[in-house]
């Protein structure tokens, strides 16, 4: 006998049960008043200052609940902070939950992150940080992951109308388009964002609109009526776990609060705040299902006595657990994933190799070592990159696992972390280490604080050609490693020989924490070296006596390591030169050491003077070696100008010349 019935309207919601069981309406109602109840009590907790902020998805449940209950329970979904049915429905524990707002210690994030800032791979989780588009492309990654392990699985990301302005989004649905990635793209409209409304963010009638501009499949839904998210995108979902694409879905509905409870709704007129109050999801799918016959009142206050008291029993757990203890070994020890380098020796003969061919060789080695990486970059695959790095990496390991990007940092960047999420190792090349400035915030605000917030670390190695004297002017020639010394959780290696270029590279990625890989182009097929054959790695976190000596230590890195041995033979001065080439960790053992033994330190990069690595350096000498100076401190940097094209211009800006006469200056003090 079939349960299918005529559609009915219930409050502008036209319900129509199609196949689904009795059980099935009644279970979406029961996780749709669970979020719902929850929400209600944490209103009263923020009046009571019990928690500190709140974002209301009330009136939108039939959202996160529909789409939540369409994905297998192994699917990884990338909800906002207005998803609490997409925890609740995920079975997340209430107490772990409550104590995560609390900002408590079984929270999720050890009090270091809010509300819903947070993920659990337990429960098949990522969640959001505040500048809402980067998770798309995560989402992205993930499902690029399924595609390359040729599974049938979808992954899921929540967006609102406000962030499809970004240009994440416009990043991430192209990507996807491009590779087919099994993923839903889920548009949450609510009218709002904060208080600009969506006729002061788009022009376009409907976001799903975009979909077309993509060669994407899109679909509008009623973001109230649950039955309808549920049922056509649990048809998606099943559709393209068989046929790889992406989709973008587009949920109408209203946010009936401030975007966060202290901005208040003063500025939604009051007939549209009436209009949607009459569309509650909640309140007119109960008056269906009674209609229906399918509950009853006497169920509905026994559900209702049921989830209070669960509630009530996880907010007493909640506020008997202790407060965080500060613990600062703890603090900085959870910034990386944890992991112990053990080196390994080349074993192989050496041969005399161009910078260039040993990073290649370095990162086919790693190809050929783990068959989980993936690399992936503008131009990397047939054309072999614009250094040819990459060169015949496509015929050994084939296009899945040597991907050519369109020119999109931010999103491809994006995806290596998505593929992390998923034990596959990424390596994204930025065609010019200049480009980068276009997935910054993937990687300071993503990469660099996921293991810190929940305890994901990310497996993503990011090279970047760098440097200048070739004559490439400002956008493919600056020297930003700086930039991300400064960065908590990153680890920062600037090979300066072929050898370490080809060992530091493979123990980039053996290390499963983010590593920013800095490759001096002027070096590539300027310089050669004996490299060992076969696998070997380079430790992270040491540094290198370049050349020993006793009238004053020189601490550098990159080209500037050859530029400063050239320049002491010229002078005649027997400087010691260290080559840093970990910049994050850097050896403080090791600068300790040539300070003690010479009593002069000058530190010397091609970054511009300001800001740069040899500030910090500097400071720390000064701190902590100030007994064993026999002079000040000295640096030699480039100019503080953006680095200029004509090549005279250039020599000028490069900190050549003004190394040499800081050297005689620091030798003659």
């Amino acid at each position: 006998m079939s349960n299918k019935t005529t559609p009915q309207t219930f409050g502008g919601i036209k319900y129509d049960r199609q196949n689904l069981s009795n059980d099935t309406l009644r279970e979406l109602y029961l996780k749709m008043l669970k979020p719902r109840m929850i929400e209600e009590k944490m209103l009263k907790l923020l009046r009571q200052g019990k928690i500190s902020k709140w974002f209301s998805g009330i009136g939108q449940e039939a959202i996160s609940v529909g789409a939540t209950s369409a994905m297998l329970s192994d699917e990884t979904i990338f909800p906002m902070h207005r998803n609490l049915g997409v925890f609740t429905t995920r079975e997340v524990p209430l107490e772990r939950l409550f104590c995560q707002w609390q900002g408590k210690e079984k929270g999720f994030t050890k009090g270091r992150d809010r509300s819903f800032h947070f993920g659990t791979l337990e429960y098949n989780l990522v969640g959001m940080i505040s500048h809402l588009g980067p998770q798309l492309s995560l989402a992205g990654g993930v499902g690029l992951a399924h595609k390359i392990q040729n599974e049938p699985r979808v992954s899921l990301a929540f967006t609102g109308e406000g962030g499809t302005s970004e240009g994440e989004f416009h990043e991430a649905l192209n990507v996807a388009a491009v590779w087919d990635l099994p993923t839903i793209f889920l548009i949450e409209n609510n009218g709002y964002g904060l208080s600009t409304p969506t006729s002061e963010q788009y022009r376009c009638k409907d976001l799903a609109d975009r979909g077309i501009g993509y060669g994407m499949r899109s679909v509008i839904l009623d973001g109230n009526n649950i039955l309808e998210v549920y049922t056509e995108l649990a048809k998606i979902a099943s559709e393209i776990r068989e046929n790889p694409h992406p989709v973008l879905a587009e949920c109408k509905t209203f946010r009936m609060r401030g975007h966060e409870e202290a901005s208040g709704t003063k500025y939604v007129p009051k007939d549209l705040m009436a209009e949607w109050a009459a569309k509650d999801p909640i309140k007119n799918y109960e008056a269906w299902l009674l209609d229906q016959k399918v509950i009853s009142e006497k169920e509905i206050t026994a559900w209702k006595k049921g989830i209070k008291t669960e509630i009530e029993q996880a907010l007493k757990y909640a506020e008997n657990e202790p407060k965080i203890s500060v613990n600062l070994d703890r603090e900085l020890g959870d910034l990386y994933a944890p992991y112990t380098q053990q080196v390994t020796a080349p074993t192989g003969q050496a041969t005399e190799k161009r910078f260039v061919d040993a990073i290649h060789e370095g990162l086919k080695t790693a190809m050929q070592t783990y068959d989980n990486l993936v690399i992936m970059g503008q131009d990397v695959a047939d054309y072999g990159g614009v250094f040819k790095i990459t060169d015949g990496f496509t015929e050994e390991f084939g296009k899945e696992r040597v991907r050519n990007t369109p020119i999109c940092e931010s999103s491809i960047i994006g995806i290596g972390l998505g593929l992390s999420l998923k034990n596959q190792k990424a390596m994204v090349e930025m065609q010019f280490a200049d480009f980068v400035t276009c997935g910054f915030n993937q990687i300071v605000n993503y990469l660099a604080k996921l293991h810190y917030r929940w305890g994901e670390n990310a497996d993503v190695v990011i090279r970047m050609p760098t440097g200048g004297g070739v004559a490439a002017g400002p956008f493919h020639s600056q020297s930003n490693e700086a930039w991300f010394t400064h960065t908590p959780g990153l680890k920062v290696l600037y090979p300066s020989t072929p050898e370490d270029a080809k060992g530091m590279l493979l123990a980039a990625f053996e290390d499963p924490n983010p590593v920013l890989f800095f490759e001096h182009k002027g070096l590539y097929r300027s310089l050669t070296g004996e490299v060992p054959e076969g696998y070997y790695t380079t430790e992270i976190g040491k540094a290198r006596t370049a050349k020993a000596g006793t009238a004053v230590s020189v601490l550098t890195y990159g080209a500037a390591v050859h530029w400063a041995t050239q320049i002491a033979e010229e002078e005649g001065i027997d400087a010691e030169i260290i080559d840093l080439r970990s910049l994050a960790p850097l050896d403080y053992d090791a600068v300790r050491a040539t300070v003690e033994k010479t009593n002069r330190a000058l530190i010397f990069h091609e970054d511009t003077m300001f800001g740069g690595i040899g500030g910090e350096l500097s400071a720390w000498i000064s701190e902590h070696l100030f007994e064993h100076l026999d002079a000040p401190v000295l640096r030699a940097a480039s100019l503080d100008t953006p680095i200029p094209f004509a090549a005279d211009l250039e020599q000028q800006f490069l900190p050549k010349e003004r190394f040499r006469e800081q050297l005689r200056k620091i030798v003659e003090y």
